[in-house]
């Protein structure tokens, strides 16, 4: 007997270990991940929460042109399992200090059947999710292949609520919709407005981040990490079996992606929890994101700015462009060309806007339509549009500069590219270094229209490498990035910490061009802002937009106070007040909010959130003692609920709360509120009502017995 146990186990040890499927665990028992080979050697995975499915087994595998697909075949020829448990600081952030804690399973795969050529599922296991990603070794019958499409899987396990806009190669602008994913193919006809340069994919398919909330309560978050050297990821959404699948989007020839090994796809991720704040709270996607090479980011440091911008949209007395004539070139004397009488980058126009900067404690100021070029810009994918170096007759370079400089103030740079970017590749250098001569610190990108290369789409490889490649070029000049139209985030501001803000989601300027649904910024949170800030430009306090007498019956859809909420619900490092100065001194007291708010932190903590809903969030200032709070409510007025026990025991303070006024609402009277000061401690709470797309907004400082002398005190 003994003879023959030891004999059945020598036979088991020799067993393909692809008979067994493998498990994980995340650190906090919650989670777990499963892996198997089935049917023909094709990998599966599965993931529960706390014992229920969140995604039934799903497919795996990746399509190629050129040589056989990695999809099939398969047996495993080794597994490792790996814990994490570090903290890193990042340069700039929601929190000072990050934990990455996970656990982690490698499994090699061999393809007998096509000369034992080797792939490596990596998968990462979190306390709030999972990532995990393709990887293919650097091997004697692997080097170059063309990737025709990514089939993974994410089969849902119900008919979830979603909240979604159209999958498309160009454009991020959608509004959102929420649905059931059943919905989805009926809806999608009335989805997809019309937008500048937009691709939609063609069938039922959705973007990322994609956010849903089945019935039994739990939040479902599916996105991509480290998007590097690959296309963007959308969803097809097959609606009746509630299965999604990647659509990755193609080049100009149709092709997915060009793929040299040894190489890592993006990490694909899903965030899950029975909490909507945790799903907030994650640091998922930034930590699976490579640290920074940067030595030196002293230079990286978050701004508050205001900008010759909004009143392009509202105002009707200014333009981008200088001239009345429609057909321009690079070489042409703009100096002999007509002015039309509205160019807003005057000399007069910016000093003006540098002595509210300097008056008010900004940073900076963004000047768009300084330089040449503007008057036959868009839709005519023109490749020469701008030089970025040459300015308009009316702005001085020099003079503002040192103007600026006086003040305390630096200018930031705009660098509208209309989407060629082979252009603006040519020109990066000496555009770059005229930033660097002239002491602008930050440059917003813009990529409005169709792609040059011609056929190339936003979200493909060519262009993600692209916008990699500036982000690099930038850092050789010290230089900090927000991009506009860019391909969607994916945590790659913890590598490329220059890289600071992003548009890429459908912001404050779609108020003045049909409006924004009240709902949307309880929204963005959840989807767009999974991947990295977002430059959404808030500070909007003249909302009904008839008051600039241009005929328009356009309105902001906010109250004011939720525009000062956005300041902490809507994260960004480079963060704009972005109205004209004229209206924010027809409300100091409220404005004061937007002077005093941080714009980095060391901690964050999520109060209150439901996608959709409402959001309450609490912030401290990076290195001060100063707390800040915003809540949001959408089209539905609420009570928010606000615990102050994120503050330091034993200690008092004074809270500045600016709230919607009795009678306020977004629609009639968006202009009323109250500012009131309590003392408050650890202990107190504040019930505050919000009005329909409403807000509150709320500043913390140490109490001191002459702070503190008459106010009431919150228990």
């Amino acid at each position: 007997m003994k003879h023959y146990r030891q004999l059945l186990l020598a036979m088991l040890l020799l067993l393909p270990v692809s008979i067994w499927a493998q498990q994980i665990t995340s650190p906090n028992g919650k989670l777990q991940l499963q892996f198997e080979l089935k049917e023909n050697g094709k990998p599966y995975y599965a993931l529960n929460f706390k014992d229920k499915p969140v995604i039934k087994w799903s497919a795996l595998g990746i399509v190629a042109k050129n040589v056989p697909s990695f999809e099939d075949g398969f047996e495993i020829a080794t597994t490792e399992e790996n814990k994490v448990d570090t903290t890193w600081e990042p340069v700039w952030g929601e929190q000072k200090e990050i934990q990455n804690t996970y656990t982690e399973l490698l499994i090699k795969l061999i393809q007998p059947e096509v000369q034992n050529r080797t792939i490596q599922l990596r998968f990462r296991l979190f306390n709030d999710g999972l990532g995990f990603r393709y990887e293919f070794p650097k091997q004697a019958n692997l080097n170059y292949f063309v990737i025709e499409e990514e089939h993974t899987e994410f089969r849902l396990t119900g008919d979830h609520k979603i909240f979604w806009i159209p999958g498309d190669y160009d454009t991020n602008e959608y509004a959102y919709t929420t649905s059931k994913i059943s919905e989805i193919p009926e809806l999608m006809d009335e989805a997809t407005i019309p937008i500048n340069a937009q691709s939609p994919i063609g069938h039922p398919s959705v973007q990322t981040p994609s956010m849903m909330k089945s019935s039994d309560g739990l939040y479902i978050n599916i996105h991509e990490a480290a998007l590097i050297n690959y296309p963007a990821m959308g969803l097809n959404v097959d609606a009746e079996n509630k299965i999604f699948s990647t659509h990755l989007t193609p080049d100009a020839v149709g092709n997915k992606g060009y793929i040299q090994t040894d190489f890592n796809t993006p990490w694909r991720t899903i965030v899950v929890s029975d909490d909507a704040r945790d799903i907030l709270a994650s640091n998922l996607i930034l930590n699976l994101n490579e640290p920074t090479k940067y030595e030196d980011t002293s230079w990286i440091k978050p701004m508050k700015y205001i900008g010759v911008w909004w009143e392009y949209f509202v105002a009707g007395k200014s333009t981008w462009a200088y001239a009345t004539e429609t057909n321009v070139k690079l070489e042409d004397d703009f100096t002999k060309l007509t002015p039309n009488g509205k160019h807003g980058a005057t000399n007069e126009r910016v000093k003006a806007y540098i002595d509210f900067a300097a008056a008010h404690g900004m940073d900076g100021i963004l000047v768009e339509g300084w330089n040449i070029g503007w008057e036959d810009w868009i839709g005519n994918w023109k490749e020469n549009v701008f030089d970025f170096v040459t300015p308009y007759p009316d702005f001085d370079v020099e003079m503002l500069q040192a103007y600026a400089n006086a003040k305390g103030v630096q200018l930031i740079m705009h660098h509208e590219t209309s989407a060629s970017a082979t252009n603006y590749e040519r020109r990066l250098d000496r555009a770059f270094q005229f930033m660097k001569d002239h002491n602008y610190p930050a440059v917003k990108t813009g990529y409005v229209g169709q792609i040059i290369p011609r056929g190339e789409h936003h979200d493909s490889q060519w262009m993600v490498n692209h916008y990699i490649h500036v982000a690099e070029r930038a850092a050789d000049y010290q230089i900090m990035i927000n991009s506009h139209e860019a391909v969607r985030p994916t945590g790659l501001h913890r590598t490329y910490p220059n890289w600071i803000a992003q548009e890429s989601a459908r912001g404050t300027e779609f108020e003045a061009m049909g409006g924004l649904n009240p709902d949307h910024t309880t929204i963005l949170p959840f989807t767009r802002l999974m991947g990295g800030p977002m430059d959404f430009t808030p500070g909007i306090f003249q909302t009904d937009l008839s008051y600039y007498g241009t005929g328009s019956t356009q309105r902001v859809n906010t109250t004011l106070c939720k525009q000062l909420a956005y300041y902490v619900t809507m994260y960004s490092p480079l963060q704009m007040a972005a109205d004209i100065p004229d209206n924010y001194e027809r409300f100091p007291d409220a404005f004061q909010f937007i002077e005093d708010v941080a714009v980095d932190w060391d901690d964050t903590y999520i109060l209150e959130a439901e996608p959709g809903d409402y959001i309450t969030i609490a912030r401290k200032a990076k290195g001060a003692a100063a707390w800040f709070v915003g809540g949001i409510t959408d089209e539905n007025e609420r009570t928010a609920s606000i615990d102050f026990s994120f503050l330091p025991e034993g200690e008092k303070f004074i809270a500045t709360v600016y709230a919607d006024a009795k009678g306020a609402s977004f629609d009639k009277n968006p202009q009323a509120y109250n500012i009131t000061k309590y003392v408050v401690t650890s202990k107190s709470s504040l019930q505050q009502w919000l009005a329909k797309s409403g807000g509150v907004a709320i500043s913390i400082e140490k109490a001191t017995k002459e702070t503190a002398k008459g106010l009431k005190r919150l228990r």
